[in-house]
């Protein structure tokens, strides 16, 4: 779970001291930042699915800062959350399970569409690409450090990385997915490819949490700038 700096808190609160919330006014920067803590946490617990029951948290944490002796020692505590984190970690791998299957099927089904269209051919290794820009330079090797422009989508147009409008990007293709390190030894310097990666050279059955789900097509457009 992520806490806010002091700093940033202190900061946030000052512009918020006149601020209203369902408790009442927030009077002093004490409120202020307590109300932050709360409501941070709050917003974090539900990013991550964490069901809790609002008034028992409450409770205890009016136990906790009122020094009072714990309902629960701190074993019982460890035993728990354990238990409770063995059950997340079950439902999110049966979640994954279930997207991963459909993710497979959609896959499967774009790819095996895709290779016919105009300009699009396909390696022994299932890579679909096609040259957008022709370029005339040297091609990199497995070793290379190369350096590029890029963006990457799912198959449903929305983008979970990208260089454009930043600086381009250096990188060996030893620390790369096998889909880059085949894709961009098939270009020259100079040259703009768009590719197509299934997912057993991508990220496989656990992609890349948050933005990548499992089993799921990639589409990069690259561009190759240079190389050493």
């Amino acid at each position: 779970m992520r806490f806010l700096s002091l700093a940033v808190l202190a900061a946030a609160a000052m512009g918020c001291e006149t601020s209203a919330a369902q408790g009442g006014k927030l009077v002093t920067l004490e409120d202020s930042v307590s109300y932050i803590l709360g409501f941070k946490n709050g917003e974090n617990l539900k990013r991550q699915s964490v069901p809790v029951n609002a008034e028992v948290m409450l409770s205890a944490l009016r136990d906790g800062l009122a020094g009072a002796q714990s309902r629960m020692p701190d074993s019982v505590m460890q035993s728990v959350m354990m238990t409770f984190q063995s059950r997340m970690i079950m439902q999110q791998r049966q979640k994954d399970s279930l997207s991963g299957a459909e993710n497979r099927r959609q896959g499967e089904k774009f790819l095996a569409e895709n290779q016919s269209k105009e300009g699009v051919k396909v390696t022994a290794s299932g890579l679909q690409y096609k040259v957008l820009t022709a370029g005339t330079g040297p091609r990199p090797q497995k070793t290379s450090v190369v350096t590029v422009h890029y963006r990457g989508t799912l198959l449903d147009g929305k983008e979970f990385d990208s260089s454009i409008g930043r600086e381009p990007v250096s990188f060996s293709l030893t620390q790369v997915i096998p889909g880059w390190v085949e894709g961009i030894q098939l270009m020259n310097v100079g040259s703009k490819y768009q590719f197509w990666i299934p997912s057993h050279i991508g990220y496989g059955p656990q992609g890349s949490p948050p933005d990548i789900p499992p089993d799921a097509v990639l589409v990069f457009e690259v561009e190759l700038l240079g190389m050493k």
